[in-house]
């Protein structure tokens, strides 16, 4: 018969002793878990140096426009174009291909040739930051493709962010030569319209992704199942119309609309501008009523006076089912928003009361940036929440 055994006997001499860890290494399991996380991570910060570099191009491109640099650069030379003039005659030389453009021509034919390295200095420093952005991403790109550090399924997403880079190249030099020809003395506000726009969504691109790589695969399945399906879209809607208010932005800067009717809340002495639709055609005479869209400085700035008011309903509707979320950390991101969101108001009505003076008007387009990763991070947080812990606080 077997021998009975007291409930409070000890078992630890026959509890089998635990498994040994496997070591990371060829063939180990260790291997497959540890190489994604450092890959990811690295790839994040370098995502992230990606992401503060675009953003202060931005900001240069900005100042560009707004201190009218840049058209002083009449050629596109990718690779040449990296040495600036270093002599007085090769200065000269440069002078004279500005001379031969309609904004000398119509607007700074008293300009010096020192004016002239001024205004030239911005845009080559547009450029080479350009040059340098694609080069971090070439080097990087190669680097984690060359190691098979890539994780699956990002190969495509950091190839896309480099085409892109390469398609806005492209799109600035497009950019520049509208002002190169005919009467402007301004690039076309639609293309610099489409310039911007591309920096952002590439911006966007890289936020998301610096957003995404911060947790692991595993992490990111386990907290798309408490996505808030309707903060997210709400969020995404957000998302949209800030783009298009960007959008709306660049074409104010365009045609500099935010010089025109710096009086607030109405324009001049009415609430729509008087003349909105009229464009001169050079010649006497008038362009169709669509081209006021694009051209008339005060329609353009009504338009984005406009959909600043409702971007900034939208906000406060999203702003407050957000505030309900049971995530703290999705809750605080909306708050964020809406904060941002007061501010870039703020500053919209200075940049009008002061006809966009060039501290205030770069600035405004700081918080542009600023409210566009505040968005982005909301609608994620909203797709992908950080459960919080009760025994913390942080639910």
């Amino acid at each position: 018969m077997a021998q009975k055994r007291s409930i409070f006997e000890e078992v630890s001499d026959q509890t089998p002793p635990p498994p040994k860890p496997v070591k990371a290494g060829p063939g180990g399991g260790g291997l497959i878990d540890s190489r994604p996380k450092g890959a990811r991570g690295a790839i994040r910060r370098w995502l992230m140096v990606l992401f503060v570099l675009v953003a202060a191009m931005i900001l240069v491109g900005g100042l560009t426009r707004l201190t009218d640099s840049g058209l002083s650069i009449t050629e596109w030379k990718p690779v040449t174009g990296v040495v600036p003039p270093l002599s007085e005659a090769d200065w000269t030389a440069e002078f004279d291909k500005y001379k031969a453009t309609p904004e000398f021509a119509l607007q700074n034919s008293l300009i010096s040739i020192e004016e002239f390295k001024t205004i030239y200095w911005w845009e080559w420093g547009h450029r080479q930051l350009g040059r340098l952005i694609g080069l971090v991403w070439a080097v990087g790109f190669l680097w984690f493709l060359v190691r098979r550090s890539i994780p699956t399924g990002w190969t495509g997403r950091l190839l896309g962010v480099g085409l892109l880079g390469g398609v806005q190249g492209a799109v600035g030099w497009w950019m520049v030569r509208s002002g190169l020809t005919g009467d402007m003395v301004d690039v076309a506000s639609y293309r610099l319209a489409i310039h911007l726009g591309l920096g952002f969504a590439i911006l966007g691109l890289l936020a998301t992704y610096v957003l995404l790589l911060g947790r692991s695969e595993a992490e990111l399945m386990t907290a798309r199942r408490g996505r808030e399906a309707k903060l997210a879209g709400l969020a995404t809607g957000l998302m949209h119309f800030a783009f298009l208010q960007i959008l709306l932005g660049a074409l104010v800067a365009g045609i500099d609309a935010g010089r025109a009717f710096p009086t607030w809340p109405l324009m001049g002495d009415s609430f729509f501008p008087a003349d909105a639709f009229y464009v001169p055609d050079g010649q006497g005479g008038t362009k169709a009523a669509w081209h006021a869209f694009f051209e008339n400085p005060g329609l353009v700035q009504f338009l984005h006076r406009m959909a600043g008011y409702l971007l900034f309903v939208f906000g406060i509707v999203a702003w407050a089912m957000g505030r309900k979320s049971a995530h703290g950390q999705t809750r605080f991101a909306f708050h964020m928003v809406l904060l941002m969101l007061l501010a870039q108001v703020g500053l919209g009505i200075m940049a009008v009361l002061t006809a966009a003076q060039l501290h205030v008007a770069i600035t405004h387009q700081i918080g542009a940036v600023v409210l566009w990763v505040l968005i982005l991070r909301a609608r994620h947080l909203a797709k992908f929440p950080v459960a919080g812990s009760i025994r913390k606080g942080t639910a």
